[in-house]
């Protein structure tokens, strides 16, 4: 089964280069799609000669995440893994994501919380709420909505491919499960960021992205 390792990437100056070399050690191919990154990130990329696509205009995660996609659907990839460029997902991961969906899975999820209890956060009670309008939209039961680390199977490829009208992480699962698409989770752990900023980190882009996935799930997906 041809894999691409897709890692999207906004000023990860600090952990892409470390990231990008264990992916390579498993021999997958990866493309690594560099969000108009302001800090060192694409000169990082350039002169290790890393395998990536430098996008003209800043797209976000849900517009990067699509540009893989689409690439991935262009070389007629059987599947494609997310993982975060900020060096959170570690790789050692990626081959039991990619198993499950050799077994058949559409979409296969590395979750947290399967095998670990949620905390209790701010962030995590957005997690709480969100796993709860999955549930009533599906009537499926998730765990970790909002992880990036997901493998996606070749018909969600092509669907992804023509159109992908979500914003993040949780609208696409629910759009998934509403549809009938097989989805699994599995337990991995994830790490501290190596480096840099997260979108999550202000408050303010926190509450915005909350927003965003309520209406979504609720009445979009």
């Amino acid at each position: 089964m041809r894999t691409l390792i897709v890692i999207p990437a906004f000023n990860e100056q600090e952990s892409i280069s470390n990231l990008t070399r264990e992916v390579i050690e498993y021999g997958y191919d990866y493309l690594i799609i560099n969000d108009c990154s302001t800090d060192n990130t694409a000169k990082i990329l350039d002169e290790n000669h890393f395998n990536h696509l430098d996008l003209p205009v800043n797209l976000g995660l849900a517009g990067v995440t699509r540009a893989g996609f689409m690439y991935a659907h262009d070389h007629n990839y059987d599947c494609v893994l997310c993982i975060d460029g900020d060096g959170q997902h570690p790789p050692v991961f990626m081959s039991n994501l990619i198993k499950e969906i050799e077994n058949g899975y559409d979409y296969v999820v590395g979750s947290r919380f399967i095998e670990k209890k949620k905390p209790f956060s701010m962030r995590m009670l957005g997690s709480r709420l969100l796993c709860f309008l999955i549930k009533i939209k599906t009537g499926k039961s998730v765990t970790d909505p909002t992880s990036g680390m997901r493998a996606l199977g070749k018909k969600v490829i092509e669907r992804f491919d023509e159109s992908m009208n979500f914003y993040a992480e949780p609208d696409a699962m629910c759009y998934l499960l509403h549809r009938g698409y097989s989805v699994k989770e599995i337990q991995v752990d994830m790490k501290e960021r190596e480096g840099g900023i997260s979108y999550f980190a202000n408050p303010f882009k926190s509450i915005y992205f909350m927003l965003c996935e309520i209406l979504s799930i609720i009445f979009i997906q």
